[in-house]
Order: structure tokens, then sequence, then C-alpha cells
């Protein structure tokens, strides 16, 4: 039976892009600078590999095997029945030190149709810090798009025309972005996050120049027509996905709006002396201060799992924390 919070260490596996430094900072590890991603509590491997990107316990087993080996102690009863032996979500730390690429995801539809697989991956951004002096993100077109022009920019991959068709979005710690699949977007140098997201590796990477070694690297071999059916060519509008959290205090503080339910939730914890944390699995970031969670000590850079069967965790000390969690089995269909 899975019965306590387990303390996690880096793992960040080879990225095609730089980044690090905020991680290291963070976790107080110069080592955690060795990557620009940290898949926190994984069960999803990169696309195409094996164990890369999986989460290993100090016991030495992959946390997948654990969750399989015991479902309902690591995930409750509800969630199994709905997502059986499936995490149904992934945490990551990414610290973009540069620009991203413009990508997009599939969603579930597309990914069961073409890939296999029942999540697509619909994501959400909770940013932790930022440094230059002018940090932001780009997140869906300002405008309706036609399919010749997306398969036209990305032809030719003319990385301007993709950047200038998209929302660009001031960012500051605190803001939580909400990214559904086929959405385009993309995280400027400089952005620091604590990422959300279903539990797949899946990116049709638009604008692969300067990014990618494979050309056809971009479109997960699915050949480019294909891939480029899982874009969302609509407007969309920032005050739909950008919450300002920031400015906000109490004893949990729900970072993501409603739309986010079916895929993931998440909230901010301030805990001044004690506080008790109802049954559920959560991945949980300390972003300040220390204490003692379900008997584990934590600090700042401390990331947690916890089981559903650790029952009501009892979290005492002064800290502030990101708790992630799956979607509610009852939420509505996505």
């Amino acid at each position: 039976m899975s019965g306590r919070p387990i303390a996690l260490p880096a793992n960040q596996p080879e990225q095609f892009y730089r980044g690090g430094a905020a991680i290291a900072a963070l976790r107080g590890d110069a080592a955690a600078g060795l990557g620009p991603e940290d898949w926190v509590a994984s069960t999803t491997t990169l696309f195409g590999r094996d164990e890369a990107g999986l989460t290993r316990l100090p016991d030495g087993r992959w946390l997948r095997d654990a969750v399989v080996s015991d479902p309902v102690g690591w995930l409750g009863a509800e969630h199994v029945a709905a997502f059986g032996a499936d995490t149904a979500l992934l945490v990551k730390l990414l610290d973009a030190g540069q620009r991203l690429p413009v990508h997009c995801h599939p969603s579930d539809a597309f990914a069961a149709e073409h890939l296999g697989c029942r999540h697509g991956k619909t994501e959400a951004w909770i940013v932790i810090g930022t440094t230059g002096p002018d940090p932001v993100a780009y997140l869906g077109f300002r405008a309706d798009v036609t399919p010749e022009a997306v398969s036209g920019w990305v032809a030719a991959q003319d990385s301007a025309a993709l950047l200038d068709a998209l929302n660009p979005v001031s960012v500051k710690a605190g803001d939580a972005l909400f990214v559904p699949a086929g959405v385009p977007h993309a995280i400027g140098e400089g952005v620091f996050i604590a990422e959300l997201q279903q539990p797949t590796d899946f990116s049709v990477t638009l604008e692969w120049r300067g990014f990618l070694d494979a050309p056809d690297a971009w479109h997960l071999g699915l050949g480019g027509d294909t891939a480029l059916g899982c874009v969302d060519r609509r407007a969309q509008h920032l005050e739909d996905l950008l919450t300002h959290t920031a400015s906000r205090v109490a004893p949990s503080v729900n970072l993501l709006r409603a739309k986010a339910d079916p895929f993931f939730r998440a909230d901010r914890l301030h805990v001044s002396g004690r506080a008790r944390l109802d049954p559920s699995f959560a991945v949980l970031v300390v972003l300040d201060g220390e204490g003692v969670l379900g008997g584990v000590p934590v600090r700042r850079g401390s990331t947690v799992v916890v089981p559903h069967g650790a029952g009501e965790v009892e979290v005492t000390g002064d800290l502030v924390a990101v708790r992630c969690r799956p979607p509610l089995p009852s939420s509505p269909g996505r």
C-alpha cells in the first residue's frame, strides 16, 4: 500500500534547447542545471523512447510500475474507475534559456485517431519567475488564419510570420496560462514555469529550423498534412486563457479556471503554522520556505509526490507550494 509522501530528486531528460539555471537556483543544487526541464513524478517517456523521462523512486522502482502495482493506493478508487492505472497528469519545471519554437499539441480526439493514445496534450503554465527586460510568451493566433497560411509558413520556415501571427503575452511570477490542445504557442527566453499537462510528449513543431536536427522530426511521423490537422487556427482571446494570481494570498489559491478542470487542477498553498490536505494523488513543488509534509521535511525547491493512500496529509511550517492534481473523475468530458 502506498502510504506516505515521497521527496523526489531532479529528473532532467535531455532536450533540444538551453536552460536549467532557474531550476538549479530553485533547488539549491548546481547539478539541477543540467537541463531545461525537470519531469516531476513522471510516468511519461519522451516521444519514441522507452525509459527517458520516467521518474525513479528512492526504492529503485519506476513510479510508473509502482502505480500499476497498486493503482488504488496511489490514485484512489474513483480515479482508477475513470482512468485506470494512469495518473492522467505530468508536471514539469521548465526553464526557457532561449525562446522555444512555435509548436502545438494534439487533442484527445486527434491522439486517439492518429497516435493510438487516449490523451492529447492540453497544458497550463504557472509562472514561477522571470529574467530579462521583457519576459514574454506567445499564445494562440491573434486572428483566424487559413490552412494555406499555416502550411505556407511551415514549408518556408517563416519564423517571423509565425511569431507575428501569435498573441504576445508579457508575463510575471504568479501568472497562470491555460493552453488548450491545438493552440500554437511558444515560451520566451527567461520564463520559468511549473507546467501541468496531460501525460504525453506529443508536439507538432511548426518552427523546426534551428531547433530540431531532422527536418522530418516536427510532425510525429504522421506526415506534414496530417500533423497540421491538429492546429487550432481560430483566434484566441487572452482574457479566457490568462489569470493573474500573484496578489492572492489564502491557505489555498486556485490557479486555473474551470475550463482546466477536465484536464488537471492546480492551487498555491500558503502554509503558516499548520494545514491539512485532503486525500488525493498530488505533485507538490515548494516555492519558498520550509516545513514538514506528511512527515517528510521539505524546503524551497523540494518536489514531492503524494499518493492518495497517504490520506489527509498534515503540513507544518511556513512555506508556499504549488499543488498539482489530476482531473476530478467527475469532471465533464473533454
